[in-house]
C-alpha cells in the first residue's frame, strides 16, 4: 500500500465540465470522445476539444483519463483503430477499458498507453485482477461497485503496491452488476453496453397477471406501482478515512451527464474532506457542512452501497425516481471588476431582484447576499433574468472571480 495522497477523479461530459472539474479541485478528470464511450448521451469531446482539454488539465497539474469502455462488436473494430490513429499523439494520461480487444487495439496503436480496467469489467476478486494485470499490463483496476470494504482490503493486500485501485464514492448506482445491463436493449433497443442506456431501472413497474389484462397489482407500497429497481445514490463522503485505509488510491465521482453546477459542488466538497484528512489524519473529524453542500445539487437519497454490507430494501427508493432539487443554479461568473464591485454573469436559471442567493467558488466558502442590482447587456436595469444564458451585470457584496457560481433555494 502506498502513502501517496488519494486522487480525486471527476467526471466531464463536455469541455466546459472538464474545465470546471479542473478549476474546482479535481486531481484527474475522466471524459469520453465522440465514439466508444459508455455515455453517448453526454456532449463528449471532439478531437480538437480533447487536445484543448488535455492541455488545460496539464497546465494545472491535473491528469486526463479517456473512457473507451464499450463492449465492442465486429463493426466497431476498424472505426476504433482509425479513431485511435487520430488521437495517438495527444498526451492522454490513461485509457479506461473493459473489452480485451479494445485494450489490445490501444496497445497496438499507442504502445506506451496507460490502461485502467473499467468497472464495467466487473472485477470482484484479486485473482481476476492479477489476470488483467499480467495479460494487459494494467496500471489501475477500477473496482466493481459490488465489493465490500473487507474485500477491497483483501484485494489490495494481494496485488503489487504499484497497482492502483480506483472506486466510485459518489453518484448514481446501477441496478445491474456494475453496469452490465440488458434492460434498455431489451425494452427499447438502446444498448447500455454501447453507451445508449435509457435507464429503465428508474421507471415505474406493476404486476399484471396473464388472464387479467389491465389489472395492475402492486408489487410494493401502493396500487400505483413501485420503483422496485430504483437505487439510492452512492455517497461516501462521511467515510474518507475508511476508504483510504482500505487502500483505494482514486476516489471516483459518477456523473458525466450531470451539470457543471453538480461537478463543481461535488468536487469542492470531496476536495475539502480529503484535504482535511491529510492535514491531520489522527485528529480528522467529519464536517457536516460537506454533506449539506452535496445535498444542494440534484440528488436522490443517499446510500453507502456495498461498502459496509449488502444493500437492503433501505437502499432502494420505492416511491419515486425523481431527484431532490432544493437549489437552483442561477448563474456563472464570467468576469469581475474589483473597482466597481460588479460581475458579468451568464444566467443559467431565472433569478430576480430581491432573491437571496449563495455565491461560491473554487476553494472558498459560500456567502449569501440579496440581489439588489441587475442590468442587461445594454446596461438597462432589469427586475428579473428569465432568458437562458442571458448576459447580466450584477452588483456583488464581496469579490468574486471567473467561474464562481450563483445558486438560490427554490422555496423563496
Amino acid at each position: 500500500m502506498t502513502n501517496k495522497k488519494v486522487e480525486l477523479l471527476a467526471p466531464a461530459g463536455d469541455l466546459e465540465k472538464f474545465k470546471i472539474a479542473c478549476i474546482y479541485g479535481a486531481d484527474a478528470v475522466y471524459f469520453g470522445g465522440e465514439m466508444f464511450s459508455l455515455r453517448s448521451g453526454a456532449g463528449n469531446l471532439t478531437v480538437d476539444e480533447i487536445k484543448e482539454a488535455v492541455a488545460f488539465a496539464h497546465e494545472r497539474g491535473v491528469k486526463a483519463h479517456m473512457t473507451m469502455n464499450i463492449f465492442a462488436h465486429n463493426e466497431d473494430i476498424l472505426p476504433l483503430k482509425e479513431y485511435l490513429m487520430t488521437i495517438k499523439n495527444i498526451p492522454i494520461d490513461a485509457f479506461i477499458v473493459s473489452d480485451p480487444g479494445v485494450a489490445t487495439l490501444i496497445r497496438e496503436v499507442i504502445p506506451d498507453a496507460e490502461l485502467h480496467l473499467s468497472t464495467q469489467a466487473n472485477m470482484t476478486n484479486y485473482q481476476t485482477a492479477k489476470f488483467w494485470i499480467d495479460t494487459l499490463k494494467l496500471k489501475r483496476i477500477v473496482l466493481a461497485r459490488e465489493l465490500t470494504m473487507k474485500e477491497i482490503r483483501e484485494i489490495r493486500s494481494e496485488l503489487p503496491p504499484e497497482i492502483e485501485l480506483e472506486s466510485f464514492v459518489q453518484g448514481a448506482m446501477c441496478i445491474s452488476y456494475s453496469g452490465r445491463c440488458l434492460l434498455s436493449n431489451f425494452m427499447i433497443e438502446r444498448d447500455a453496453n454501447r453507451g445508449a442506456c435509457a435507464h429503465p431501472c428508474r421507471w415505474k413497474y406493476a404486476l399484471v397477471e396473464e388472464q387479467r389484462p389491465g389489472q395492475y397489482y402492486p408489487i410494493e407500497e401502493d396500487d400505483r406501482g413501485t420503483y422496485i429497481l430504483n437505487s439510492r445514490d452512492l455517497c461516501m463522503i462521511e467515510h474518507i478515512p475508511e476508504l483510504i485505509e482500505a487502500g483505494i488510491g482514486s476516489f471516483k465521482i459518477e456523473g458525466r451527464m450531470k451539470s457543471i453546477f453538480y461537478v463543481a459542488t461535488i468536487v469542492s466538497a470531496y476536495r475539502r474532506a480529503i484535504d482535511a484528512y491529510y492535514a491531520d489524519p489522527k485528529g480528522y473529524e467529519f464536517n457536516p457542512d460537506w454533506m449539506k453542500e452535496l445535498k444542494k445539487v440534484s440528488h436522490r437519497e443517499f446510500t453507502t452501497g456495498f461498502y459496509f454490507d449488502k444493500p437492503t430494501n433501505k437502499d432502494q427508493n420505492y416511491q419515486t425516481s425523481a431527484y431532490t432539487r432544493d437549489y437552483s443554479f442561477t448563474g456563472l461568473v464570467r468576469s469581475y471588476d474589483e473597482k466597481t464591485g460588479y460581475a458579468i454573469v451568464e444566467q443559467r436559471n431565472k433569478m430576480s431582484i430581491g432573491d437571496e442567493i449563495e455565491v461560491f467558488g473554487p476553494g472558498t466558502d459560500f456567502y449569501t447576499q440579496k440581489l439588489t442590482e441587475m442590468y442587461d447587456e445594454e446596461g438597462t436595469p432589469i427586475e428579473s433574468a428569465p432568458h437562458p444564458q442571458q448576459i447580466l451585470k450584477i452588483k456583488m457584496d464581496k469579490p468574486v472571480a471567473p467561474d464562481f457560481m450563483l445558486r438560490r433555494r427554490k422555496d423563496q
